[in-house]
């Protein structure tokens, strides 16, 4: 009975009781708590600030890039932007060198058009500046390659300042090239004067080659002019992109201050042989040319599709590519069968204003139509409308794996159009920007599964 009666006075329980129990639990949850909220808080990477976003999504917590703040992740893509732009940019300029030297040096030396002195006097030094860029651009290329294979899909690993300062020598080609471009559009002004075998090779180059974009010669003459004096925007851009503790700042800070010195002892050496064409004016020119035209261009599309100057944003403008396929089998021929011709082409938005500072915020606001204006290029001073604008409310855009270096836009029930930029990745922007919209405003999309082919019958629809 002794036993029995202590067995049943045994506690069952930890002995710390009920009160301290739930003081303990309540401070083991806000420990906890404190956990969470510094995990959620804790340094960015980048910049050593405290801003990080909560995430109460776990899955959203473990999508977003670790340890990195808003801001800084914004960065990271500009900068990523940024690199690409100028390896791709750099492309671009290597395809027009070799335009030059395969669609006209060649031709004309085999077909005996000029002598051998008359070609070194208009082509200059263009087979040095081709090797430097091949060479060049392949280190790039290496560089973007290696660090999508490392896994950097932000490229921090890629230093453009570096390798530009290892390819310092390409400064000299295009000292050397810039200061005989005077007298190379001389000689070619006056031999086209002159022969008229020449003057007949060039015109049925620029209408009937579709390599040349309908470009003449002497616009392709200007591209080395045109890369060297683009080279301190295009690193500006970088290194504002580029926190000053990466390991590439002082590098492209030291790059953009080489080739803007460079340009400034070309212009020095111009003025000395007494031209009186400069790189400087040469720059300021072109963008005040560039200006003009951009002005003139906006209010005609303004004034085309009538909307209020203040409830309307131009989110896209400039030159493409565009071609109307007879039929819906081109894909399978590649774009080579299709005729381009070249258009200016304005992506314009019509917005709902909510407040004075609406239009300028980076996200548009609610979007009420968005049309895609069509211009030809300039015929007696004035710029003259292909069609009535693309409402993409009535469009579908759309790309196909086989053709990546174009994308095409069918208006329902209308028409086909093919569009291309020369620049692959520019191509790839127009679209991303104009299906943006496109799927935004389109009223098929109300429709059972959005599908574009459930309600779309039309023999010009890409599989």
């Amino acid at each position: 009975a002794a036993r029995t009666k202590s067995v049943d006075v045994e506690r069952a329980d930890s002995g710390i009781g009920q009160m301290p129990a739930r003081k303990w639990r309540n401070r083991a949850s806000e420990t906890l708590s404190s956990l969470q909220a510094w995990e959620a808080h804790r340094p960015c990477t980048d910049c050593g600030e405290r801003d990080l976003p909560v995430e109460t999504d776990v899955q959203n917590c473990n999508q977003r890039r670790a340890d990195l703040c808003e801001k800084c992740r914004k960065r990271r893509t500009e900068r990523k932007e940024s690199v690409l732009e100028f390896v791709n940019t750099e492309a671009s300029y290597g395809e027009d060198l070799r335009i030059i030297k395969e669609e006209f040096y060649l031709p004309m030396q085999a077909a005996g058009l000029l002598s051998q002195e008359q070609l070194q006097g208009i082509f200059s030094n263009i087979q040095e500046l081709i090797d430097l860029n091949e060479n060049f651009l392949e280190i790039l290329q290496e560089e973007i390659d290696q660090a999508f294979d490392q896994g950097d899909d932000d490229l921090m690993t890629v230093c453009i300042g570096e390798v530009f300062l290892e390819f310092v020598n390409m400064l000299p080609a295009f000292q050397t090239y810039c200061l005989q471009q005077s007298s190379s559009v001389n000689m070619l002004n006056a031999l086209e004067k002159e022969k008229e075998l020449l003057r007949i090779f060039l015109n049925v180059s620029q209408n009937d080659n579709t390599a040349l974009r309908r470009m003449n010669l002497r616009s392709f003459l200007m591209a080395p002019l045109q890369r060297v004096t683009k080279y301190p925007l295009l690193l500006s851009r970088i290194i504002k992109a580029t926190t000053e503790y990466h390991p590439d700042h002082g590098s492209l800070r030291e790059a953009k201050s080489r080739i803007e010195s460079h340009l400034e002892h070309i212009n020095m050496k111009t003025k000395q042989e007494g031209n009186t064409w400069t790189l400087r004016s040469f720059r300021q020119d072109s963008k005040k040319k560039r200006e003009v035209i951009n002005i003139e261009m906006r209010e005609t599309a303004l004034k085309t599709v009538g909307w209020l100057r203040e409830e309307t944003r131009f989110v896209m403008e400039g030159s493409l590519q565009l071609a109307q396929p007879p039929d819906g089998q081109w894909v399978k021929k590649g774009s080579k069968t299709l005729k381009f011709q070249n258009m200016q082409v304005l992506l314009l938005v019509n917005m709902k204003r909510v407040s004075e500072s609406s239009l300028e915020s980076a996200e548009p606001g609610p979007v009420k139509d968005a049309v895609l204006v069509l211009i030809r290029d300039k015929n007696n001073g004035k710029f003259h409308l292909l069609r009535e604008p693309l409402r993409l409310s009535n469009c579908i855009v759309s790309t196909d794996p086989d053709c990546d270096d174009t994308f095409e836009l069918i208006e329902i029930r209308r028409e086909a159009f093919v569009f291309r930029d020369s620049d692959r990745a520019r191509t790839h922007h127009w679209f991303r920007q104009i299906r943006r919209y496109s799927r935004e405003l389109g009223s098929w999309k109300k429709r059972r599964n959005a599908l574009p082919n459930i309600m779309i019958s039309t023999p010009h629809t890409r599989p």
